[in-house]
């Protein structure tokens, strides 16, 4: 019986199978109540008294080597089946579709790129901020309507807390804790309190600019704009100023673009006047500096201000403001080819 042991654990040593039919057949074979190993443990009461410790030991050696191969068999099948297969069971039938960019983030992407290309680095801060870095420190007077609750939403248990109605809270910040030469980009969400249509809503996303250092003059200004304007719109974009006033800069204008539909001749979308007004800017007013610590016998900066949904319209001719807050499906893929 020793004999016929030794040759069985050289068998079960060195078996294989392909597939789970075979590994069962092995089992069947050797391990069950017919199988090969169960008929020596069934002649074991014939084996000499003086070898049953000897033979004892062997058969169940041979049983325990026997189980632990075609276990590892199974094991073995198991995971090549999972390399070649490698089948989620839960995913859906039907492909995802992938998401596109935001026509916002789109051209919010495309402003930062090109301002980045001049030089400005990108500063963010906080949408609710308190009334010093949104309205004080812009030099907004005391009784600006600004101020007032019609135009501002006020957060009810701090009344010196809001909700920012601009983005130059984030160059008040960039001020108060760096010395020029500053020159950064703001870009963000912003809050007004007017009722929505087609034409306005209550939050809405700007891009601001700042430039602070010495020798700064409204040409630099205007030099920077245009080319913001040709790298946007294309190169035979051209720009107007007009005077206006802004509490935080002056001289203060606003800029008109040639309009991107009739290239200046005059049409419906620019009310035949061949222009387009897409920014506020001007030179730092000099209180804005002193009031965020800087020297303003020493330095000198300009700034604009844009709202990224008036850029999208102009470029993507979207006349509905309010379908790039919507989600709407049908709208947002027309945005596709653009990422």
């Amino acid at each position: 019986m020793l004999e016929r042991i030794k040759e069985m654990l050289d068998e079960v040593a060195h078996l294989s199978a392909s597939n789970a039919e075979e590994i069962e057949a092995l089992r069947i074979k050797y391990l069950s109540k017919k199988g090969e190993i169960t008929a020596l443990m069934n002649d074991f009461r014939n084996v000499p008294a003086e070898q049953k410790k000897e033979v004892g030991i062997k058969i169940n050696e041979l049983k325990q080597r026997a189980l632990d191969v075609i276990n590892g068999l199974r094991q073995s099948l198991a995971q090549t089946d999972g390399e070649e297969t490698d089948i989620d069971i839960t995913r859906t039938a039907y492909p995802t579709p992938l998401g596109t960019r935001h026509p916002l983030t789109i051209v919010k992407n495309e402003i930062i790129d090109i301002f980045s290309r001049l030089g400005f680095s990108l500063a963010e801060g906080p949408e609710v901020e308190d009334d010093w870095h949104v309205f004080s420190s812009m030099n907004f007077a005391d009784d600006h309507p600004a101020r007032d609750m019609q135009d501002t939403f006020f957060v009810e248990a701090h009344p010196d807390i809001i909700l920012r109605t601009h983005t130059s809270s984030v160059q008040a910040r960039v001020m108060e804790h760096q010395q020029p030469p500053i020159r950064v980009i703001c870009p963000g969400r912003v809050y007004r309190n007017e009722a929505i249509s087609a034409r306005a809503h209550c939050f809405f996303h700007q891009v601001e600019g700042l430039y602070v250092d010495t020798d700064v003059s409204f040409t630099d200004l205007m030099q920077v704009l245009l080319l913001f304007a040709k790298e946007m719109f294309g190169e035979d974009t051209q720009i107007r100023m007009r005077p206006s006033y802004f509490p935080f800069t002056e001289p203060s204008a606003e800029m008109d673009v040639s309009c991107t539909l009739c290239k200046g001749k005059g049409c419906n979308m620019c009310k035949g006047s061949g222009w387009l007004e897409i920014l506020g800017c001007g030179m730092v007013h000099p209180n804005v500096l002193e009031l965020n610590g800087i020297d303003s016998t020493k330095y000198k900066g300009y700034a604009f201000g844009m709202g990224i949904e008036r850029i999208a319209n102009l470029k993507y001719q979207v006349k509905d403001l309010r379908l790039f807050s919507e989600n709407d499906m049908r709208f947002l893929k027309e945005f596709e080819a653009a990422n």
